[in-house]
């Protein structure tokens, strides 16, 4: 991965402001066999430490220690990847999964307001209509992350026009009233094909259906999807616990204790989701995956308010910038990616009250 890690290092900033690299991201994570991590060998995966999900996040962490932008896009392919994995269409998983691994097709997870759904927090966006033995989808996605323009396949939750359960499909970039919108203008992460798509009567056969049941189907992929967003706040907080370290250390401050107790708490709610992914614990009990969540977010804050204060004013002097700007423009991004921490909080409550 060493060769990886310069090439992230030698263009996190472009990456971070500038959309001039966006189509080289993928390649370059596909090159190092990012997207096969957790991927069973039998369908083209990489051997791992754990051969599931958990792989597949402790990847995406050890990139956002590098790149944001680089991570976002990982997690976006590998969610979408890990989407065909449990799902029962293996004529789609198999048709898709060579492209999607070796990264020559870009996939997006779309199912950021599923996952709002599923909690309650919003109604689905996309609408279906019996069209055949399949729908004709219609709606819009407001922020999908890896929609290279090249092309790309996405997620979508759908909601029946005939009030049916509702459930989840796949749409390809080239597809009949598939309309990308221009990058979002973003203040960080310019670099991840990130925009909105628009959906007018997009044909979707029954060879598009990832999952007919989409409650049960989102509850049991949301530990993975939740965990691998996870893995970019482990990776940000590392990186600045890291560098909020070297810096104490060689001036003797004061911050030690704090930052080797952030370490601490960092390596903990590491393992906490990574148990839970593997035992299935979060299928059930989604909750507690909320608050660790929440815990991470609010550790990504005090990592990089560590990192400043070990630096004191070297940190706004430009010549002195080894990435600490950047990473403070991605940490910002932390708590709102979806679902944001305001929309967990709010599930939580929501939670709590239905039990008391």
């Amino acid at each position: 991965m060493g060769a990886l890690h310069d090439w992230l290092t030698q263009h996190a900033e472009t990456l971070d402001q500038s959309e001039s690299l966006g189509d080289e991201v993928m390649p370059a994570l596909a090159a190092h066999g990012c997207f096969r991590a957790g991927v069973p060998l039998a369908l083209g995966g990489a051997a791992g430490d754990y051969g599931d999900a958990r792989d597949a996040i402790l990847g995406i962490a050890e990139v956002a220690r590098y790149s944001v932008t680089a991570a976002f896009v990982y997690w976006g392919q590998r969610s979408f990847v890990e989407y065909l994995l449990q799902s029962s269409n293996t004529a789609l998983r198999d048709r898709l999964l060579p492209a999607l691994l070796d990264g020559s097709l870009a996939g997006a997870t779309g199912l950021s307001n599923a996952m709002k759904f599923l909690s309650g927090m919003e109604a689905l966006a996309v609408q279906g209509t019996a069209n055949g033995d399949g729908w004709l989808l219609n709606g819009k996605l407001a922020w999908i992350t890896n929609l290279r323009p090249q092309r790309f396949v996405a997620a979508a939750a759908v909601a029946p026009a005939d009030g049916s359960t509702p459930l989840v499909a796949m749409f390809a970039s080239d597809d009949v009233g598939v309309q990308r919108s221009d990058n979002l203008a973003l203040i960080a992460l310019r670099g991840s094909n990130t925009a909105a798509v628009r959906l007018e009567n997009v044909p979707a056969g029954a060879d598009y259906v990832i999952a007919a049941q989409a409650p049960e189907w989102l509850a049991r992929v949301r530990p993975a999807f939740l965990g691998m967003q996870c893995g970019m706040s482990i990776g940000l907080a590392a990186a600045a616990l890291d560098k909020a370290a070297q810096v104490a250390a060689a001036a003797r401050g004061q911050l030690g204790e704090q930052i080797a107790a952030a370490q601490q708490a960092l390596a903990a709610l590491t393992a906490q989701l990574l148990e839970g992914v593997a035992d299935g614990r979060f299928v059930t009990a989604a909750p507690a995956l909320f608050k660790l969540r929440i815990a991470l977010a609010e550790l990504v804050q005090q990592a990089l308010t560590l990192e400043l204060q070990a630096k004191g004013g070297h940190a706004y002097l430009t010549q002195e910038e080894d990435g600490f700007a950047r990473r403070w423009r991605e940490s910002a991004f932390i708590p709102v990616i979806t679902p944001s921490i305001t929309q967990l909080q709010a599930a939580l409550a929501k939670h709590a009250a239905a039990a008391a």
